[in-house]
């Protein structure tokens, strides 16, 4: 127990001692850090970029030129002459104008009364379809049919069999080579005298219409048709087909 003791207080005693020398010693240090040289190296580069040579530009000397002043030519002033050139006279007089008003006319013209002009009634040709007309178109030869479909059906057939026995389309067929079934659109009209008026035809060929146009206007005269006991026009419509081989 006594030896412990002694050995604590020589402890304490040196405490002192280590902190000092410690002290100094990190004083040295810094001191020696501060005063160290540390040299620096630069770099050389050994390959040196040529210098551009300068340059020079000739300017041509312009030399102004002075501009060259003309002298204004002098006119000549020409004398006037003392002789008196007499001159005829060709303007033409105007003769004097009266403006003095002319008297009124009285007109004795009364004004038109209304109901003294007559205006003439013209007719329009009215075209009533087929189908709707009271009393339908006679052709010649069924006079004797009474009633309007058995009118119809005896024209259609007459009709057709003139169409079947006129047209030439197998002529005109070979002639401008034309091939397979042919159809043509016929629309005319009959006027409320029975005569055939404004025929239209469509074709494939100009040639096969005016076929049809002609053998269309050899349909002869007929009845015309009849609305509340007038004479009307109808339109009627027919097609025409055939084959050409």
């Amino acid at each position: 127990m006594k030896k412990s003791q002694k050995h604590d207080a020589n402890l304490q005693k040196n405490s002192t001692l280590y902190f000092q020398i410690g002290l100094i010693l990190c004083l040295l240090a810094a001191f020696g850090l501060l005063e160290a040289e540390f040299e620096t190296t630069i770099p050389t580069y050994v390959d040196k970029s040529p210098i551009d040579e300068p340059y020079s530009i000739d300017i041509p000397i312009i030399k102004p030129e002075t501009p060259v002043i003309q002298e204004p030519v002098e006119q000549k002033q020409r004398k006037q002459s003392s002789k008196l050139v007499e001159v005829p006279d060709d303007i033409p007089i105007n003769p004097i104008i009266d403006n003095k008003p002319e008297d009124p006319t009285v007109k004795d013209n009364l004004p038109i009364d209304p109901d003294d002009i007559n205006l003439a009634e013209v007719e329009e040709d009215v075209f009533i379809p087929l189908n709707l007309v009271q009393v339908v178109p006679i052709y010649p030869g069924c006079e004797k049919k009474k009633s309007n479909d058995e009118r119809l059906k005896c024209m259609s057939g007459k009709i057709t069999k003139l169409i079947q026995r006129k047209f030439n389309g197998n002529d005109i067929a070979i002639d401008y080579g034309l091939t397979g079934t042919q159809k043509i659109h016929v629309q005319f009209k009959i006027d409320k005298t029975g005569q055939v008026t404004n025929i239209r035809t469509r074709a494939s060929h100009p040639k096969l219409a005016d076929e049809a146009e002609r053998v269309i206007n050899i349909i002869p005269e007929m009845l015309p048709a009849k609305q509340q006991d007038k004479n009307v026009g109808v339109m009627y419509t027919v097609p025409i087909v055939f084959r050409a081989e």
